[in-house]
């Protein structure tokens, strides 16, 4: 119990805020990127990791050239060495730019030494489904079959993707079509993946209706096992309807389950997302009574909960049974305390978290980086994300990024946004949708069309298709600004996203 002792909040007037200048000091002195603990900072040399590094970069620096026919003598000029790793780590880094990572497995496969599997057809199949490349999914479908590499997860990839488009039918039909097209069998284990697509797609409902059709089928009809119970119960949960919670949880129990320590967990979470702690230390109580266990799980939907009401005595409380309970000190939970000090704004006690985390072998990650970022801009602490920001002891992912350019677009700065874009696009990060509409809008705010032109069309050349809204924005301001050839030129390029075929180089 002793490395409790440095979690003890502080006094009051010890937590006041300090002027930015005074802040530095208190971060925790930072492990440099790229550094394991207890090295130095030097760089291992990885001639593939430099090989992927290479054609990352290039893409971020070129998204024009993903169709041009100047393509595989600009990739060939690059004399990497395409293994199988390659290829799929590149298909991964590209999964926020489908035409990309299309042009580049074509490129690829034609490369000695290069070899189809499964994980980069199905990284390829995820990054075509974020832009609705549908039409293109089902051809490498096809081709995965022919090559004997189809499997049932590729469907679960689809149906996903279907079903976070919106496209829930499609989703729904993407399991009958494994069953009638592909030949593959039905099962109970598919019956679940099928719902959990569907409330991980925040389409519970339909999920529910999926599960009370199944229950009413005279033939081939599926009996539900604990985990079909499990997926609904966390997906209302998401949804914060405690009503159709626990009627899926009275129909559990009257089916002969007895919770465990899963159903347990997911009980208290739903309670803590809805502002309902009490009732979770209850049920926290009844499981203990019972003799089941409390997994990590638990503990860190308490310390979350706790801490995101103020209770943040409480949430200490439960850290330190977390503590005392023999189990592995794992992130997610550190990363709790993070935010339950955040909550409460004592930063000062959420950086020392920080150390613990490095000390212990276990972090900070990004996703503390991330909640630590969240809470100060949430406050209007700008000066101090940045500085938090520019600090950080690992590499930013995308939604690092993502909070600190719209942090600066917030504040009308979108040149420390674009900044910002320009270290991400360096790192072979490359922004999605989302991003990209956040600091176009930004940009038309600021009355910064020429800009806001170059990253529309930056935009398009990565093949994303731009939400109708933000188009319609965009036009209204070049129309406004008397710029209608410019409007003219940006929905010819729209036009000719919409009919180019994705197909090989």
């Amino acid at each position: 119990m002793h490395r409790l002792r440095r979690f003890v909040p502080l006094s009051s007037g010890n937590a006041q805020f300090l002027p930015f200048r005074a802040f530095a000091s208190l971060l925790p002195n930072p492990v440099p990127r790229n550094a394991t603990p207890g090295t130095a900072a030097t760089r291992v040399e990885n001639p593939r990791a430099d090989d992927i590094e290479k054609v990352v970069t290039f893409f971020s620096k070129n998204p024009q050239s993903r169709l041009g026919p100047s393509l595989p003598a600009s990739l060939d000029r690059l004399s990497i060495t395409v293994t199988p790793e390659l290829t799929l780590e590149v298909l991964k880094r590209l999964g926020n730019a489908g035409s990309l990572a299309v042009s580049f497995f074509r490129w690829s496969e034609k490369r000695p030494g290069f070899r189809h599997s499964t994980e980069m057809y199905q990284a390829l199949i995820d990054s075509l489904g974020k832009i609705k490349q549908f039409r293109l999914i089902w051809d490498l479908v096809d081709e995965m079959k022919r090559k004997g590499l189809l499997t049932k997860e590729t469907f679960v990839l689809i149906s996903r993707r279907y079903a976070r488009a919106r496209k829930v039918k499609e989703a729904i039909g993407a399991f009958d079509r494994m069953e009638k097209e592909y030949c593959f069998g039905y099962e109970l284990s598919d019956f679940n993946r099928l719902i959990d697509v569907l409330c991980k797609s925040r389409n519970v409902l339909r999920a529910q209706e999926v599960m009370d059709g199944m229950k009413k089928k005279k033939k081939k009809r599926l009996e539900f096992d604990i985990r079909t119970y499990t997926i609904m119960l966390e997906g209302w949960s998401e949804e914060k309807n405690m009503l159709r919670l626990m009627e899926v949880y009275r129909e559990m129990k009257a089916e002969g389950f007895k919770p465990d320590v899963v159903v347990y967990g997911i009980l208290i979470n739903a309670h803590c997302r809805v502002q309902k702690c009490d009732e979770a230390l209850q049920i926290f109580n009844e499981m203990t009574k019972k003799g089941c266990v409390p997994s990590a799980h638990v503990y860190c939907s308490l310390i979350t909960g706790l801490g995101s009401a103020k209770r943040l005595e409480e949430a200490i409380h439960f850290f330190g049974m977390y503590h005392a309970s023999g189990l592995k000190p794992e992130a997610p939970t550190y990363n709790a305390l993070v935010g339950a000090y955040s909550w409460s704004t004592r930063m000062k006690d959420a950086y020392k978290v920080l150390d613990e985390m490095r000390e212990l072998g276990i972090g900070p990650n990004a996703r503390t980086y991330d909640i630590i970022l969240h809470h100060l801009v949430k406050a209007g602490n700008t000066k101090e994300a940045f500085s938090v920001y520019q600090k950080m002891s690992v590499e930013p992912t995308v939604s690092t990024y993502e909070i600190v350019v719209r942090m600066f677009c917030s504040e009308d700065r979108t040149d420390m946004a674009i900044r910002i874009w320009d270290q991400m696009k360096s790192k072979g990060v490359l922004p999605g949708m989302h991003m990209f509409s956040t600091l176009i809008t930004s940009l038309c705010h600021e009355d910064k069309l020429a800009d806001a032109c170059k990253y529309f069309r930056e935009m398009l050349d990565m093949g994303i298709r731009p939400p109708a809204p933000l188009f319609s924005k965009l036009k209204q301001c070049l129309i406004d600004d008397g710029r209608k050839s410019d409007v003219i030129s940006l929905s010819q390029q729209i036009e000719k996203l919409r009919k180019t075929p994705l197909v090989a180089v």
